[in-house]
C-alpha cells in the first residue's frame, strides 16, 4: 500500500521561471517553470527527449539558458559550472556515474575537499571517514580500491554518499536505481527519507513508476521541452500519469498499455541453435556456465546484480577472456574468441553501460549508426555516403530515433535515443544472435515500449535474443526461457508456465551459495576417496 508522505515546509528553495533552451534551432525547452520545495521528493518525468536533462543541466551550470531565470535559496542565479552550483548546495547525482575510475574510492568520495594535516592529504584519515560514511549506505568495500574493481550499483551509491556529503540543500537523482538491486534501492530510499528529515529538496528523475509512487511528493511532468503537469503524484492515477507522458488519451494508453513482449510467441524454429555456450569459466566470475540460444527465441539471462550476467554475455563474444569452455554458432565452432571474430560469426553485444562501451560521443548520429558497417559500404577502401546515408535514413525512421538530424552529435540526444543509436549500429549487420544487456535501462515508457516491441518483432523473423534485464517483469514477460544464474553459476533454468516471476525468485532463494556447492563437491571427492 502507498504511503503518503509528510507535507513538505513552505516556500521554494529552486525555482526556474520560463527558461527556453535551443540547440542548432530545435527547441529543447520552452518557457518552462519549476519549483521545489525544501524537504519535498519532486518527481521529474518525461519520455526520454523531452527536456529532463537540459533542464537539470540548466540548472546545475552545465547549460546556459537563452530565457528566464534561475533562483536558488532565495537568490537569482546564474551558475557558470557544476562546481559552482555544488558550491552553492546543489548537487547532482548523474545516471551514468561521473566519477574518476582509477583513482581509489575514498579520493572520489572527498575529491576535492580532501582532509588535510600540516598541508597534505590526510590519506589515513580520509580512508577512516570513506569507509563510515560509505557503511551508512549499506556499501562495505575496501576504499583504498580503485572505483572501477566496484560494480556499478556500489559506484551509484558511491556518487550518492559523495553528493550528499558536500553540505547539499538540493540533490538532483538522474535515475538513480538503474544500477542498483532491490537492497540497495530499500537503502536508497531510506537516505532519500533521512533528507526529508532535514529540509534537503530532491529532485527524482525515474521511469520506474513503483518508485515514484513509492517515494515522491509531487510531480512534474514534462512533454516536447515544456511542462504539461505539475502537482501531487498522488491524485494521479498510474495510467492518467503515463497518458501525461505520452500525449495520448488514457483510453488509448489503456489499449496499447502493455509494453510485454508477446507471450504467445512461438519458441525456436530450428532444432539446431543459433549459439551455444558449453561450460564457459572465468576465473571468479563466471563458472562452468551453458546455454543455448535458438532462432526466433529469446532466452533471458535471470540473477541478481554480481550473479555474472554481462560477465556471461562478454565472454561469449570475446570481450573477457575465458579460462575454459567454447562457443559454437550455427553448429560451427569459434576457436579463438574475439568481438570483431563475433561480429565476423554474426554475434553482436549491445552493452549495460553505453557511455563508457557504446556510444562514441563526439562523433554523430550518422556515424555512430554507420561505424560498424564501414567495411561493407567502402570500395577501395572509400565509403560510399550514399550508401551510408540510405541505411541511416532508415533506422532513424524504424527506430523512430528522436534527432534534428543525422548529422547531430550522439552525446546531445537523450539517454534512450542513445540506446536506440547503439541497437541501429548493430541491426544494420544482420546478425544472427544479438545479446542485449539492459536494453531498456534508464529509458522512458514509450521508448521502452518501442525497444521491447522490435526485439519481438527481430526474434519473429529468426533471430536469436539473449535478453538480460534487472527488470523481472520485463525478463518473464519478454522470454520464452530463463536461464537462472546465481554466483557466476547457472542454477537454474524456466521453461514454458515456469517462466514466472516466482519461480524465478524461489530458484534463487533456494538454490546453493557458492561455498554449499564447494563443500559438497568436496564431500564427494572424499567418499569417492574412501571408496
Amino acid at each position: 500500500m502507498v504511503q503518503h508522505n509528510p507535507a513538505p515546509s513552505p516556500g521554494s528553495v529552486l525555482e526556474v521561471t520560463g527558461v527556453d533552451k535551443s540547440f542548432a534551432g530545435v527547441h529543447a525547452l520552452r518557457a518552462v517553470d519549476f519549483e521545489l520545495r525544501p524537504g519535498e521528493v519532486h518527481a521529474l518525468i518525461g519520455e526520454n527527449g523531452a527536456g529532463k536533462s537540459t533542464l537539470i543541466k540548466v540548472m546545475t551550470g552545465v547549460y546556459r539558458p537563452d530565457a528566464g531565470q534561475i533562483r536558488f535559496a532565495g537568490r537569482q542565479r546564474d551558475f557558470r559550472n557544476p562546481l559552482e552550483a555544488q558550491g552553492a548546495g546543489l548537487s547532482t547525482i548523474y545516471q551514468e556515474v561521473n566519477l574518476v575510475p582509477l583513482m581509489s574510492v575514498a579520493r572520489n568520495l572527498y575529491l576535492g575537499r580532501e582532509p588535510r594535516r600540516f598541508g597534505l592529504v590526510d590519506v589515513g584519515r580520509m580512508n577512516r571517514e570513506a569507509t563510515q560514511a560509505l557503511a551508512r549506505y549499506g556499501v562495505h568495500v575496501d576504499v583504498t580500491r580503485p572505483l572501477r574493481t566496484l560494480g556499478l550499483g556500489a559506484q551509484q551509491m558511491v556518487a550518492l554518499a559523495r553528493a550528499v556529503q558536500v553540505d547539499a540543500r538540493v540533490v538532483i537523482m538522474d535515475e538513480p536505481t538503474s544500477s542498483l538491486e532491490p537492497r540497495e534501492v530499500e537503502t536508497l530510499f531510506s537516505v532519500i527519507r533521512d533528507l526529508r528529515q532535514q529540509s534537503i529538496a530532491v529532485v527524482y528523475v525515474s521511469h520506474r513508476l513503483d518508485e515514484l509512487y513509492t517515494i515522491c511528493d509531487r510531480v512534474t511532468v514534462m512533454r516536447d521541452g515544456a511542462v504539461v503537469h505539475t502537482g501531487d503524484i498522488h491524485r494521479l492515477e498510474r495510467l492518467e500519469l503515463i497518458s501525461l507522458m505520452l500525449g495520448r488519451e488514457m483510453s488509448t494508453v489503456r489499449d496499447k498499455g502493455s509494453t510485454a513482449f508477446d507471450a504467445e510467441r512461438a519458441g525456436p524454429r530450428d532444432d539446431r541453435p543459433a549459439l551455444r555456450a558449453s561450460n564457459l569459466t572465468v576465473r571468479h566470475r563466471v563458472h562452468d556456465v551453458s546455454f543455448d540460444i535458438h532462432p526466433g527465441e529469446v532466452v533471458g539471462l535471470g540473477g541478481l546484480l554480481g550473479a555474472g550476467r554481462s560477465e556471461t554475455a562478454k565472454a561469449v563474444v570475446g570481450a573477457l577472456a575465458t579460462d575454459s569452455g567454447s562457443v559454437e554458432i550455427a553448429g560451427s565452432p569459434m576457436p579463438h574468441r574475439s568481438p570483431a571474430a563475433a561480429i565476423r560469426a554474426g554475434v553482436v553485444l549491445l552493452p549495460e553501460d553505453r557511455k563508457v562501451e557504446g556510444i562514441i560521443p563526439s562523433l554523430s548520429v550518422r556515424e555512430n549508426i554507420s561505424l560498424a558497417a564501414l567495411p561493407r559500404l567502402s570500395r577501395a577502401g572509400v565509403v560510399s555516403k550514399a550508401k551510408q546515408d540510405e541505411i541511416v535514413r532508415f533506422f532513424m525512421d524504424r527506430l523512430r530515433i528522436k534527432a534534428s538530424g543525422p548529422d547531430q552529435k550522439v552525446r546531445d540526444l537523450s539517454g534512450g535515443n542513445q540506446q536506440k543509436v547503439l541497437l541501429a549500429r548493430w541491426l544494420c549487420l544482420n546478425p544472427k544472435v544479438l545479446l542485449l544487456d539492459e536494453p531498456t535501462r534508464g529509458i522512458d515508457v514509450g521508448a521502452k515500449a518501442e525497444v521491447q516491441a522490435l526485439i519481438d518483432e527481430l526474434a519473429g523473423d529468426g533471430l536469436g535474443v539473449l535478453l538480460i534485464s534487472s527488470d523481472l517483469e520485463e525478463l518473464i514477460e519478454g522470454s520464452n526461457r530463463v536461464v537462472v544464474l546465481k554466483d557466476g553459476r547457472v542454477v537454474g533454468e524456466l521453461e514454458g508456465a515456469a517462466v514466472t516471476e516466482q519461480e524465478l525468485l524461489d530458484t534463487l532463494a533456494t538454490a546453493p551459495g557458492p561455498e554449499t556447492t564447494a563443500a559438497a563437491a568436496t564431500s564427494a571427492v572424499g567418499e569417492e576417496e574412501q571408496r
